[in-house]
């Protein structure tokens, strides 16, 4: 048998995150060893091409604010080649009256100048998006496929060694490296910093170095429906993307004339089932009635013509786990990113280089990153001793695959 070769950097996990911190590092001259239990790339939540992205623009924790539009401002510079910019309309919630000046004022003072988010009234959001509810429009806003942007950042490269069909069971130190152990107690690889970037299996990974994260699964379904040419749903399909109580694409016109719709998402917190469920279609299917404010459509037109069904990994305040793991040096983590994958992975990857390569700050504070950011982020904030988050459950990354939370099973 081949001796394992030692890495300078290895990364765990060959997902969006995992992808894109790797890609950050080529760019960077490192060599990099990225080690997957699959056999190729984006085989689990980043294995669709349904993602959508926008910056949060609720009335949540300002850092939640300030992070997201970081993240999509560096999500939209990475993937500028393949970002499917198709523009996100956010709707008024139901139970909110709309006052225009008082949102673009609140707009404005996240920093989402008019050419990121316009508030609009229901006559000129018809007109501009085709929805007719007030809201906030988010031309920028985007679609990704992961599957196929994941597998274009691992691409050969002369400085990438792959790892594949073998699964990370155990880390262990010895003096000043870490060595990967598979679940027969096998070495896979040795390096001196690891990047764990691998969802809930983070959670057992890091148990066997003593360190306790809390990681819970979220299962979500999206829905593909047809709608015949001639129902009267058609009329009300959007020609953008829709983020609200539920998400959904942009309808597609197909050949045959039938239109093709991807909506979603079911939230089943604590549960890790893949399996599809029939009642998960009928809860996107009140879902996409509530979207386009569509409420006597029947829902018996929207015939099921697939699904995606996957798992995203949260933990215990909603944000996501980004940074050096200091109470273990040479370890950094890179989970939780609930559903907003597209953000986290472009956000990850810059953070995690500058701390890694431990040379680039000033960039990140260029970026837009400051002291109480990162320290949001921070997994010792999970920690013995550590302050405790300001942003608290306000901060939900638990939403559906991708954009908000339904609020039923």
């Amino acid at each position: 048998m081949t001796k394992p070769q030692h890495h300078e950097i290895v990364v765990i996990g060959a997902g969006i995150c995992g992808a894109t911190i790797t890609n950050e590092l080529l760019l960077r001259g490192k060599a990099v060893c990225i080690v997957d239990a699959a056999s190729s790339p984006a085989t689990a939540c980043s294995s669709h091409a349904y993602a959508i992205a926008h910056p949060h623009i609720g009335k949540g924790s300002p850092r939640l604010l300030r992070l997201t539009r970081i993240a999509f401002l560096l999500a939209e510079a990475r993937w500028k080649n393949v970002w499917q910019q198709h523009g996100i309309f956010q709707p008024t919630k139901k139970d909110k009256n709309f006052d225009h000046a008082q949102t673009m004022e609140h707009l404005l003072s996240l920093g989402l100048e008019q050419d990121m988010a316009i508030a609009m009234d229901a006559q000129e959001a018809n007109r501009i998006c085709g929805v007719q509810q007030s809201g906030v429009w988010l031309p920028r806003g985007a679609g990704l496929n992961l599957f196929e942007t994941s597998k274009r950042l691992l691409q050969h490269h002369e400085r990438l060694t792959g790892v594949w069909n073998r699964r990370v069971n155990r880390l262990e130190a010895n003096e000043n490296k870490w060595y990967l152990f598979d679940a027969e107690n096998q070495l896979i690889t040795s390096a001196d910093k690891v990047v764990v970037a691998c969802a809930m299996e983070a959670k057992s990974l890091m148990a066997t170095v003593g360190i306790r994260l809390p990681l819970k699964p979220v299962r979500g379904q999206l829905s593909i429906f047809s709608i015949p040419e001639n129902d009267p749903w058609v009329k009300k399909l959007p020609s953008v993307g829709i983020s609200g109580d539920g998400y959904c694409l942009p309808a597609d016109l197909l050949e045959d004339g039938s239109y093709r719709w991807i909506v979603g998402s079911s939230f089943d917190e604590g549960e890790d089932d893949l399996s599809p469920r029939e009642k998960s279609d009928d809860f996107n299917r009140e879902q996409a009635r509530g979207l386009v404010n569509y409420p006597e459509g029947d829902l018996r037109a929207l015939k099921k013509a697939g699904e995606f069904v996957g798992v995203r990994c949260v933990a215990g305040d909603r944000l996501p786990i980004i940074g050096a793991l200091t109470q273990r040096p040479g370890i950094f983590l890179a989970t939780a990113l609930g559903s907003r994958g597209i953000l986290w992975s472009a956000l990850a990857a810059k953070l995690i280089g500058a701390q890694l390569l431990e040379d680039d700050f000033a960039l990140l504070a260029r970026l837009g990153f400051a002291t109480d950011l990162v320290a949001a982020l921070a997994p010792e904030r999970f920690f013995a001793g550590a302050a405790p988050s300001a942003l608290g459950a306000l901060a939900s990354n638990s939403k559906p695959i991708l954009p908000v939370e339904s609020k039923a099973k």
